[in-house]
């Protein structure tokens, strides 16, 4: 008799800013418990109240170690601090069986497609509209400088492009969030129900 474990998937959740992703990323995580999900490591100083989330803060020399070691699965640098995912947790997961979800900008996703199997990897993209959409969102989330606006509209420039390419895509327009959450739980229970075979 076989025992040999199924490989799980791969999940890369990429979207611009202002589009949602963490209200639909925490629905999921309620709606399918058995999903894991991988930390980011980071240089950046921990905000109050993320102490004990999804990151691991790392000192800007152990984190070049790890670059220089082939620690990361892909990394980047973002005003002036690093980030990155690490081999080993996205690898032991996936090892065992279980579909992994993490959020990455388009960068990273380019980077993970070019070292990991296509048959492991799920690219889905969330698409909350128009840029003059994503902006009214942002402006209303926090106080954000004109330079920073420019930056991340010349992102969001960016990450559309790849829209195309990502195997799945998820509309969370404006008045439509209930309908983006059926939407992204259908998808994940899908790709759920393809692994548990």
């Amino acid at each position: 008799m076989d025992t040999e474990i199924k490989r799980g998937k791969l999940i890369l959740i990429f979207a611009p800013t202002g589009s949602g992703k963490s209200v639909l990323i925490n629905h999921i995580r309620e709606a399918y418990p058995e999903l894991t999900f991988l930390t980011s490591c980071t240089t950046r100083e921990p905000r109050p109240g993320h102490e004990n989330s999804s990151y691991t803060f790392l000192s800007v020399e152990d984190f070049k170690a790890r670059i220089e070691a082939g620690e990361f699965l892909e990394w980047a640098e973002f005003g002036g601090n690093f980030y990155g995912t690490l081999k080993t947790e996205a690898e032991n997961a996936l090892g065992a069986g279980k579909v992994v979800i993490k959020e990455m900008d388009a960068q990273g996703v380019e980077l993970v497609r070019a070292i990991m199997p296509p048959e492991e990897l799920v690219v889905i993209y969330i698409d909350a509209g128009s840029w003059e959409e994503l902006e009214r969102r942002v402006r209303a989330r926090a106080p954000i400088t004109e330079e920073e606006l420019a930056s991340r509209k010349l992102r969001y420039v960016e990450e559309l492009k790849m829209k195309e390419g990502a195997d799945f895509v998820i509309h969370n327009l404006p008045g439509e969030l209930e309908s983006a959450k059926k939407e992204f739980e259908g998808v994940v229970g899908r790709i759920l129900n393809v692994v548990r075979g």
